[in-house]
């Protein structure tokens, strides 16, 4: 399993103050941050490290709990408009297709979004921190976590990686046809590995990513 060690940029300010709590190191639960490519196996990765005993989040699914708070629809419904809203939720597909067709528009969603995203995340770690049985690790799985500068709240970071082949056969058969353009507002394979503390390649079985990723919390336990 290739792995690196370098160092990152500084984070922002505001994600790294929400999510680290106290700062870096300062529970006994090792605080992981999980990302990697479209299709690279992310969600599997975070499954697999679960059933080896961690503890894990996904912003992911944090922000579509956040699409149905009153407070996030109403700002979002605001700035796109009524059609934005599907069943009483943000309608995730039309809020993709509106806050990314520019750069303010983004910007104004992350910075929306990222402070809450950031409040969950120290709330569920201070959970982990108080329990009377602590996991493995705190893992959280952010896709864009190099791209946001979230990087530096985190003990560590883990990138899973895959064949170009294998990513897009994976997005294509999840629906994510457009591979290349959405693969363009995110950093390459290559820039998030050499970036992260440690490199996990996910080209086989699910049996052998677990394996893989077991190991990796061995050795963060150590």
């Amino acid at each position: 399993m290739p792995s690196t060690n370098l160092r990152t940029p500084s984070p922002k300010p505001d994600p790294e103050a929400a999510a680290s709590g106290t700062g870096r190191r300062a529970g006994r639960v090792p605080f992981i941050g999980l990302t990697g490519g479209i299709g690279a196996g992310k969600s599997t990765a975070l499954d697999a490290l679960e059933r080896a005993g961690a503890a894990v989040l996904s912003t992911d699914r944090v922000v579509h709990q956040l699409y149905g708070d009153d407070d996030v629809l109403t700002a979002v419904r605001g700035r796109f408009g009524d059609a934005i809203e599907r069943d009483g939720m943000v309608d995730r597909a039309a809020i993709a297709r509106r806050a990314f067709a520019s750069d303010e528009d983004r910007a104004w969603l992350e910075g929306l979004l990222w402070p809450l995203v950031g409040a969950r995340m120290a709330s569920w770690r201070e959970s982990l921190e108080l329990s009377q049985d602590p996991p493995r690790a705190a893992i959280v799985e952010v896709p864009l976590l190099f791209e946001s500068g979230m990087e530096g709240a985190f003990d560590a970071t883990i990138a899973v990686v895959a064949s170009e082949e294998l990513r897009a056969s994976r997005a294509g058969s999840r629906g994510h046809e457009a591979l290349a353009e959405r693969s363009a507002r995110q950093l390459t394979q290559k820039e998030k590995a050499q970036r992260a503390t440690y490199v996990v390649l996910n080209d086989g079985t699910v049996e052998e990513l677990g394996s893989k990723l077991s190991a990796l919390l061995e050795k963060l336990g150590s």
